[in-house]
């Protein structure tokens, strides 16, 4: 048997997952057809919060889960999840306040807050948070929940798994899974989409986590022909970026006249990230991108709040995503609840368990449900939880305080300027040690690419987080897409080829080393 367990899809559940049965002792495969986090798990809209408005659908268990959850991951992972303050402007003619005030005192009361502050209301004729707004708003309330960058938060999952001895093949799409004669596993046919390479690899058990794709790989392999298998509903999240348009470091709710939610979020220091939607998606889920109609939508919401008027020309960046939520008969996608299911099926001899639905703020728990499930598998194994005290790479930093953190980077690399180490320091956390190596100077850092990209840490994102391709880099390791102007987008163009062969060649040497 080559392995304990194949995780088929590297979004942030199938990550979780991967990460929580390495540190339990299981040998671990986990594919992924394209990049990590290069699909839903990238697009989301970056918050780890405990879903206020899904209070309204008695989603309890759902909430006090999600807002647990908010203090395990600020505590894991401090360098990419943080707080953040959440103005919830009160518009007389939609929630009646005392709703609102009674679903803030239920959401505190069920969040166990440690280290974020309770609700409040707010009266703005007092208040500087009312300065971006419409004069129609007299008062509101301020919440706490938490910011993070998703897709590092899947990278890390997945680097702390092949740290524990997982094996990780990022562009290897799985083709069929096939009970093996004996029953006693599966037989997972891969195909490496870099070469072309197809192969077989055999599992005890396989964990379906394709998100998007969770019915595809199932249907493929004629495995979903029981009526207990989940149905999924696709629902198009899309966000769009604006320049800045109000200072300070809080998020906007605001409320909509059809009853949803609209965030307004500073994003990249100089940006303004606007969303969600919610879209019933036909189609592929490979093939998504937002509508013009969910542009209006969003710039009108805009408009409906702010002073500022914005409008689609101001658009400077826009993304979208496909959550893939269990059926629950809801005909609003926005009333689908976003619980998941985990369906277990034993019945073809060796288990398969399939991830339907999930957010991104209970992947931790959702893995750690998900290898007690299988646990009966692994007898033999020491299957105890254990994820939600082990910090996630770079995220050992002392009591979890950034500030102090940054204050001694600062002290030891004096040679960077203020914004790149603090750039540096929020995505790698104590990890930006290996990546600065012993340099002390931006001269040893490398080739300088432009707009303070160099080639230190382009190779560390290549050798280290798996990185491939140069939308790997720039969209999903980090967000330099939108900082770097078009000539240095043309050196990291020019740079990438060769700096995959300097690590072929060192990889070479490394091997040949190893033979002797």
């Amino acid at each position: 048997m080559d392995y304990d367990l194949c995780v088929i899809g590297g979004g942030i559940n199938g990550a979780g997952i991967a990460r929580d049965a390495a540190g339990r002792g299981l040998s671990v495969l986990i594919v992924e057809a394209q990049d990590f986090a290069s699909a839903t798990s990238s697009a989301s809209t970056k918050l780890v919060h405990g879903g206020l408005r899904y209070l309204e659908h008695y989603e309890f268990r759902l909430v006090k889960e999600s807002l647990n959850e908010r203090e395990t991951l600020l505590s894991l992972a401090p360098h990419i999840v943080w707080p953040m303050k959440f103005i919830l402007p009160h518009n007389k003619n939609l929630r009646p306040y005392w709703m609102i005030k009674m679903g803030l005192f239920l959401y505190d009361w069920l969040g166990g807050r440690k280290r974020l502050s309770k609700s409040e209301a707010l009266d703005f004729a007092t208040s500087n948070y009312s300065d971006p707004l419409n004069d129609e708003y007299t008062k509101g309330f301020s919440y706490a929940d938490c910011w993070v960058d998703d897709a590092r938060l899947v990278i890390l999952n997945v680097i702390d798994a092949y740290e524990r001895g997982a094996h990780v093949m990022p562009r290897t799409a799985c083709l069929n899974l096939k009970q093996r004669k004996d029953k006693q596993g599966w037989k997972v046919s891969l195909k490496n989409l870099l070469n072309g390479d197809e192969f077989d690899v055999t599992a005890k058990a396989v964990v379906n986590a394709g998100g998007p794709w969770v019915r595809q790989i199932l249907d493929s392999s004629k495995l979903a022909e029981e009526k207990s298998v989940p149905n999924v509903r696709l629902v198009r999240g899309s966000h769009i970026v604006f320049n800045r348009l109000y200072e300070g470091d809080h998020t906007y709710i605001f409320q909509q006249p059809d009853g949803r939610i609209i965030f307004t979020i500073p994003y990249e220091h100089n940006y303004t990230l606007v969303g969600t939607t919610d879209a019933k998606h036909e189609g592929s889920p490979s093939e998504v991108k937002i509508s013009d109609e969910e542009i209006d939508y969003l710039c009108e919401a805009v408009n409906r709040s702010l002073k500022v008027q914005v409008n689609k020309d101001q658009v400077l960046w826009s993304y979208s995503g496909v959550r893939s939520l269990v059926d629950d008969g809801q005909t609003n996608a926005s009333k689908v609840t976003r619980d998941y299911k985990l369906h277990l099926d034993e019945s073809f001899g060796a288990p398969m368990l399939s991830v339907f639905g999930g957010k991104i703020t209970t992947y931790r728990k959702l893995a750690e449900h998900a290898m007690d499930k299988l646990s009966a598998t692994y007898w033999d194994k020491n299957c105890l939880p254990w994820t939600k005290k082990e910090a996630l790479p770079g995220g050992d930093i002392d009591a979890g305080n950034f500030d102090k953190f940054f204050e001694l980077k600062q002290e030891k690399y004096p040679y960077l300027p203020e914004f790149l180490l603090h750039r540096y320091a929020r995505a790698y956390g104590t990890r930006m040690d290996k990546m600065l190596g012993e340099a002390t100077s931006l001269e040893e850092l490398g080739a300088h690419y432009g707009d303070h990209v160099y080639e230190a840490e382009i190779l560390y994102m290549m050798k280290y987080e798996f990185a491939i391709e140069l939308e790997d880099i720039l969209w999903r390791r980090s967000k330099l897409g939108l900082h770097i102007n078009d000539t240095t987008l043309t050196n990291l163009e020019i740079a990438l080829p060769q700096l995959h062969s300097m690590l072929m060649q060192e990889q070479d040497r490394y091997e040949n080393a190893s033979s002797h």
